[in-house]
């Protein structure tokens, strides 16, 4: 007999509220297919549109190569190719990094949390050493308690573990975190963990509406999400 999915109604009660990077926190969609593309050029690859490239975001550089490269969602390029192609990626999108702007609503939805009393934390599928600077760099770094990348723990989204890390470091039960996305790893990882998650509709879910998603509110930007809260 299958487990029941727990799912929660609005206005839920939570302490502490995570929230996504790419694609829920920054606009970093139009730096990643910029460089993806100069990595293309580089290699005498043609290049590829910014609405295929927005696509691929979530999974982390390594996912967005690999698809840049194959122009398959999941398809696999040599290893020799990848390896060729990753540090020139990684050259440009360093130089483009923060150009990348909060969304609109962003700066508002996190004062209202912070001054309503939420915790805060960001967990991202992205790499520690482009999110530290890209939160710095942006002025977000100062609203969070925590920061989890997708190479700080052993698994990242989908996988429960880095929401169910942050909820042990605040001392709530994990049906006290709210996490905010903006795709299918979000919602899985809330799933797997048995959190509530919220998903922004302007994200990159594999070009594919949040309104599919296994999601207990769909928010129009983060300053949206207070009225749909209340604290525990």
């Amino acid at each position: 007999m299958s487990q029941q999915i727990k799912r929660y109604s609005t206005p839920v009660s939570v302490k502490a509220v995570v929230i996504d990077l790419d694609g829920t926190l920054l606009h970093t969609a139009p730096e990643l297919s910029e460089a993806a593309n100069r990595m293309l050029l580089d290699m005498d690859y043609a290049p590829v549109s910014q609405e295929l490239l927005a696509s691929y975001i979530g999974n982390g550089i390594s996912w967005l190569v690999k698809r840049a490269l194959t122009g398959d969602m999941h398809a696999t390029p040599d290893a020799a190719l990848y390896d060729h192609a990753l540090p020139i990626f990684e050259k440009h999108y360093t130089a483009l990094l923060l150009q990348s702007k909060p969304f609109n609503g962003v700066i508002e939805g996190l004062d209202a949390m912070k001054a309503a009393g939420f915790r805060l934390g960001c967990i991202t599928n992205k790499v520690e050493r482009y999110t530290t600077p890209l939160l710095s760099g942006t002025g977000l770094a100062k609203y969070f308690e925590i920061v989890l990348s997708g190479d700080t723990l052993t698994e990242k989204k989908p996988h429960p573990m880095p929401l169910l890390h942050a909820a042990k470091f605040f001392g709530v039960p994990i049906d006290k975190l709210l996490l905010i996305g903006d795709s299918l790893n979000d919602a899985l990882a809330a799933r797997a963990a048995e959190c509530p998650v919220f998903c922004v509709p302007y994200g990159y879910n594999h070009g594919e509406p949040v309104e599919t998603l296994d999601q207990d509110a769909v928010i129009p930007s983060l300053a949206a999400a207070l009225p749909l809260m209340k604290l525990a």
